[in-house]
């Protein structure tokens, strides 16, 4: 490593680290590493949309950021995603469209791919897992299974849900605060677009968009990626008994255990079950959520994307935030000179950043009892669209100039003081 340069360690290899990652190589004072847990830096799970507002966070961070995308990632430019009724006597009936335009669609593992040829390959470590973290006055050290340390001035934990770093940085708190089931889970399949299409009907396929099907007790979605040659099919449903299991064998009993018979009401139930159970071994995943986290900040020590604020997934908002924090995060440490300066840079972000992920993380749920029919609108189309408009209009109204000024504002009053 180059004396003189800031030595920043990014403990995990997702999306949250390498955007990270992305937004500060450009700075030639800092010296970027990164280390992954498993034996490649890959990415599972289901499609991600990314609004305009983070496609506006991102074009700060590259350049182009949905020409690239669309290029290198099979990224879809969809219309506003439609909301629907799905079960019960007024299945079908329109609540509303999102917005103007949506962003993009696209699935995580080729989006993973494509952000990972915008970094040197000598600063990407992979099968580094953390064994344990240490903060003196003068560098923060990690120390990872296979017996190996390395030592820098800051880290920044961008490890997921689980997150090691986490734990250090909430301290005898972490396990108050650690992670845990929502109340939902979730089953999914990636399916050709003209299956898909000959399954649910050609009306849901007539206008590039997601759309959502809102129900009694569950919620289906479907949205075009890869370069409409794929559709990712999701089917949500409510899990009283908020089971710490995360994962849970799925099949057609299962499905209609779980989904109430005013699903097959509707226009899309039977097509999405079909779909979701035409793959070998289908599985149920627990939707899990950080219903609350006291700090983002311990010293030299920072976490990020889902080690910081994971939500549940209703308002598609957690790859936003993430890149929302890359944004954030690259401008504060673009603009340090020295080690002594991160504490500021940190504690700015924490004071930015936690209020505005916290919010997403509430409204997010109470947008998951909407999506389900558990909420006091019921499954009332026009009552939803209020509801439902409340509850997404903070996601993306954010002012992203303007936060960043906040942020360094921030700074530069705790450098100050």
């Amino acid at each position: 490593m180059m004396s003189g340069r800031i030595r920043i360690g990014i403990v995990g290899g997702g999306l949250a680290g390498i955007t990270l990652a992305i937004a500060l190589v450009k700075h030639p004072h800092l010296d970027v590493q990164v280390y992954e847990s498993a034996p490649n830096f890959t990415e599972r799970g289901a499609g991600v949309g990314l609004s305009p507002l983070t496609l506006e966070a991102l074009d700060d961070i590259i350049p182009s950021a949905v020409n690239f995308l669309k290029t290198h990632a099979g990224a879809v430019e969809i219309e506003a995603a439609r909301l629907v009724v799905g079960s019960g006597p007024r299945a079908g009936a329109v609540i509303s469209d999102l917005g103007v335009a949506a962003g993009i669609t696209l699935n995580r593992a080729p989006l993973l791919q494509a952000l990972l040829t915008l970094l040197p390959e000598e600063i990407l470590h992979a099968a580094k897992r953390v064994k344990s973290l240490g903060q003196t006055d003068s560098e923060v050290t990690v120390a990872f299974e296979d017996g190996t340390e390395a030592h820098f001035d800051a880290v920044i934990g961008a490890d997921g849900i689980f997150s090691s770093v986490r734990n250090h940085v909430v301290g005898e708190e972490a396990e108050k605060h650690a992670a845990s089931p929502a109340g939902w889970w979730d089953c999914r399949h990636l399916v050709p677009f003209e299956k898909a299409r000959a399954a649910l009907g050609d009306e849901s396929f007539k206008v590039d968009r997601q759309y959502a099907w809102l129900g009694d007790g569950a919620s289906m979605l479907h949205g075009i990626v890869e370069n409409r040659t794929m559709v990712q099919c999701i089917i949500a449903m409510v899990d009283k008994s908020l089971s710490t299991d995360r994962k849970r064998v799925v099949n057609r009993q299962v499905l209609e255990d779980a989904l109430p018979a005013s699903w097959y009401e509707g226009p899309v139930a039977k097509g999405m079950v079909d779909l979701i159970l035409d793959q070998e071994d289908p599985k149920g995943y627990a939707i899990w959520e950080h219903k609350s986290t006291p700090t983002y900040v311990n010293n030299r020590v920072c976490i990020v994307g889902d080690a910081a604020h994971t939500t549940a997934p209703w308002q598609s908002a957690g790859a936003g935030m993430a890149v929302e924090d890359a944004f954030i995060l690259g401008h504060l440490l673009g603009n340090i000179s020295s080690v002594g300066e991160i504490n500021a840079a940190f504690k700015a972000f924490d004071g930015l950043r936690r209020p505005r992920c916290q919010r997403v993380i509430d409204t997010g749920r109470e947008t998951g009892l909407l999506f389900c029919g558990q909420h006091e609108a019921g499954l009332d189309p026009k009552k939803m669209n209020e509801a439902l408009g409340q509850t997404f209009a903070h996601v993306g109204a954010l002012n992203l100039q303007s936060h960043k000024s906040d942020a360094l504002e921030a700074m530069r009053a705790c450098l100050s003081g």
